[in-house]
């Protein structure tokens, strides 16, 4: 494979393609390299290739003519990729797909960019190796090139090792251990001595299964996943069931159309699919908070009747859902009742069709391995002042940027327990 490098730095490469495995691919020829610098086609003394932003701002822009003129004199440019933190996220199977071609060019930016109109000259594809900002692209060109060239036949030694790693099956891999059998007190897990390859195997394949629920769930959506990765992950949940989450449905005080605070009467269909919901995702407790008496006593008719009474007979998952509803007349009876529960304050949560929000999902979510979290969702029209002021955070809106966010409770519940604890997500 040819790699055509374009850099105003090029002696950035010199020791990472001329070292270990990168060295030995160039000696096989497996690999080879070729180093471009725009300045070499700038046409001025001193050999200029940046200028001033149109429209103003900080630092400074490259030019568009030495990089045209180093593009359209290389003799075999094949796929043309320019780095950049706005590009297509690189991935384990981007790397199998360029591994397929026979030249690749890599364009390394630098300063606050280039010149946009190099896009409409050659057809460019924007790669990004991660969301942050380098000082330019030769660091994100390097971890391409490594990626893209051991999956190159023979570049590894032992295809196995190109194969048998992170993210070639769409999960993270598995942990390692080699000699001392201990060391400081720490021995290697017994079965990985035991001899007994296939429940090796298997413990690697469950070890990479759990490696990618705690750090990256988002692959599993992907992943190639067998029935017994299924069973392994339906039972690593179970064990999970009860998470840091809580929810409480606010029946006071919210606000009337009017903007005024108020009490609500409880809704029989809310609290039977919020409960299902709570149930689904594992949910610590579903709170039903009101302070009216007839309300508190119409809940416990109801919870009576489904979870103790005829209705835990005829339909057992619906009293399974039911028997995580707890009536408290007020916010602060959940947060206390949490806290006994869990020996730690939960953080206080709320959701609103309104506003851009504190704190995103997936924040929540990370939030959850270490504390409980209490979720408010509001009836009426929303959460009144008074208990916003109490919150930690607030969740975006569902649909932020929607012209309508007008969801009934239980479907927002439903879709945000999804955002938050979603098995793919």
């Amino acid at each position: 494979m040819l790699w055509n490098i374009v850099s105003l730095f090029p002696e950035f490469f010199t020791s990472p393609l001329s070292c270990a495995l990168m060295q030995k691919g160039r000696e096989a020829g497996l690999v080879d390299f070729s180093l471009f610098n725009p300045r070499d086609a700038a046409k001025d003394k001193h050999k200029t290739v940046d200028d001033r932003p149109y429209g103003g701002g900080p630092g400074m822009v490259m030019m568009l003519d030495p990089l045209v003129k180093t593009l359209r004199a290389m003799p075999q440019p094949g796929r043309i990729l320019l780095m950049s933190p706005k590009g297509r996220p690189f991935t384990q199977n981007l790397a199998h797909e360029l591994s397929r071609e026979h030249a690749l060019t890599l364009i390394c930016g630098r300063y606050e960019g280039i010149d946009a109109r190099l896009e409409s000259l050659f057809p460019l594809e924007e790669i990004s190796v991660g969301d942050m900002i380098l000082n330019g692209g030769e660091t994100a060109a390097l971890a391409i090139i490594e990626s893209v060239s051991r999956l190159l036949p023979g570049f590894m030694g032992h295809e196995e090792s190109g194969t048998d790693e992170s993210f070639s099956d769409g999960l993270l891999e598995y942990p390692h251990f080699t000699r001392p059998e201990e060391y400081e007190g720490l021995a290697v897990p017994e079965i990985l001595r035991s001899g007994d390859h296939g429940q090796i195997k298997r413990w690697r394949r469950d070890k990479a299964l759990d490696a990618t629920v705690r750090m990256r769930p988002e692959l599993l959506e992907k992943a190639r996943l067998s029935e017994q990765d299924m069973e392994y992950l339906r039972t690593r949940q179970r064990r999970a069931a009860g998470r840091n989450l809580f929810l409480t449905l606010v029946h006071y005080p919210v606000l009337s159309a009017q903007k005024k605070s108020l009490a609500v009467s409880l809704t029989n269909l809310d609290i039977h699919d919020i409960a299902r919901s709570s149930c689904t995702y594992g949910l610590g407790a579903f709170y039903v908070a009101t302070p009216l008496e007839d309300q508190q006593k119409l809940l416990s008719v109801l919870l009576e009747h489904w979870v103790n009474g005829p209705g835990s007979i005829a339909n057992p998952d619906r009293a399974k859902a039911l028997s995580l509803v707890r009536g408290v007349a007020h916010v602060q009876d959940a947060v206390d009742d949490i806290a006994r529960k869990t020996g730690q304050r939960p953080r206080i949560i709320a959701t609103s069709a309104r506003g851009a929000g504190s704190m995103g999902f997936t924040e929540l979510r990370e939030l959850l391995a270490e504390e409980p979290a209490l979720l408010l969702l509001g009836t009426s029209h929303g959460l009144a002042p008074q208990i916003l002021a109490q919150c930690d955070g607030m969740l975006p809106p569902i649909r932020a940027c929607g012209p309508y966010n007008h969801l009934s409770v239980r479907a927002a519940a439903a879709i945000t327990l999804d955002r938050i604890l979603g098995d793919w997500y």
